[in-house]
């Protein structure tokens, strides 16, 4: 290798030596205008959190996401409770009107369901005839009663327990 070295000019040597210091001296400038932004960067960000250092920072980040993460599985409870109890909520409603007594009158009467998810609630139904108006409750638990429903009834109840209902 000496050999080929000494084989080399001078001049050459001194041109090739220039070459790679001059690439280095530009890979060096680089590299320090990098740093510099990182700088600005870093000295931005923590004049705005005002802690005395980046691990400090990262510190009460974790703190942070920790109560954060905390809060969050307490909503995701309180969520959980508010569900189920919807769920035996009376949130779904049927009715029909019709006439109770064929060709005279209007359809004044109705029959009403109301009912939950489970399909829990009540039937109410009003007959209303020229001097009176009456007016009759009956419970209804997963989708049945216990007492006789009327087809007004039956169809309210399906108007309650259909995809339209809301």
């Amino acid at each position: 290798m000496n050999e080929w070295l000494d084989s080399l000019q001078p001049s050459l040597l001194l041109a090739l030596v220039l070459v790679v210091l001059a690439i280095l001296l530009a890979l060096v400038l680089v590299l320090w205008v990098k740093l510099s932004k990182l700088r600005k960067l870093y000295k931005s960000m923590m004049q705005s959190v005002n802690v005395p250092d980046l691990e400090q920072l990262l510190i009460d980040h974790q703190q942070r996401l920790e109560r954060l993460s905390d809060g969050f599985g307490q909503l995701n409870g309180r969520v959980g409770a508010i569900e189920s109890n919807m769920k035996s909520m009376q949130s779904r409603v049927g009715m029909i009107r019709y006439n109770a007594f064929g060709d005279r009158g209007s359809d004044l009467s109705f029959s009403i369901a109301i009912l939950s998810e489970t399909q829990d609630g009540l039937v109410l139904t009003g007959i209303h005839s020229r001097d009176d108006t009456y007016l009759y409750a009956k419970p209804i638990t997963a989708g049945q009663s216990q007492y006789a429903l009327t087809p007004e009834e039956k169809e309210a109840i399906n108007r309650c327990l259909g995809p339209a209902a809301k």
